[in-house]
């Protein structure tokens, strides 16, 4: 009786460490959001904790548009040591209203392999709670198109980029550099 009173009690333990840790979310990665023209649904405590994340919103009609190829590049350079996210938006009236457009964009005219989640907002009173606590946290909301946030491993330290800054610039290379250190 001594040893499966003890048992439980460990099983009780080790249940509730797990149940813990398997709960256990920093506040800029506590969010979902569903995939470009997809049913899925990408958690992002699940599929980005422990790496640094580099977030974009994005625009398929907007002169920065062409950032794809470099943000492309950035994804394949750190395989596996990088996410890259990008959020389809309309706030600056430069992104098609049809996903299918969107994803065309995307995935056929620049190739992108990186996670697209579905069009959001991603500024004002309207913002998505990622981009609503990206802002809070760097000081910063996008004030365009193709803003970039890296956020680090340890998923509280952000870095802001204004979105004249290319993704394959030293800035944002020397900051992937240093966030992976």
């Amino acid at each position: 009786m001594k040893n499966a009173i003890a048992n439980l009690t460990l099983l009780i333990a080790f249940l509730f460490v797990g149940i813990s840790a398997a709960h256990a979310c920093d506040t800029l990665l506590d969010f979902s959001a569903q995939k470009l023209r997809s049913k899925d649904t990408v958690n992002f405590c699940e599929e980005f904790s422990g790496k640094p994340l580099l977030v974009v919103n994005t625009a398929s009609k907007c002169g920065f548009t062409p950032q794809f190829e470099e943000l492309e590049e950035l994804n394949k350079r750190y395989a596996g040591k990088l996410n890259i996210v990008g959020f389809p938006s309309d706030d600056f009236k430069q992104e098609h209203a049809d996903e299918e457009a969107i994803g065309k964009v995307c995935f056929i005219n620049y190739g992108v392999t990186f996670t697209m989640l579905e069009p959001s907002s991603v500024r004002g009173d309207n913002a998505n709670t990622l981009f609503k606590n990206l802002a809070e946290v760097s000081g910063e909301q996008p004030g365009w198109n193709f803003t970039k946030y890296l956020i680090a491993a340890n998923g509280q330290d952000v870095t802001h980029f204004e979105s004249n800054v290319k993704p394959l610039s030293s800035t944002v290379v020397g900051a992937v550099d240093a966030a992976l250190e």
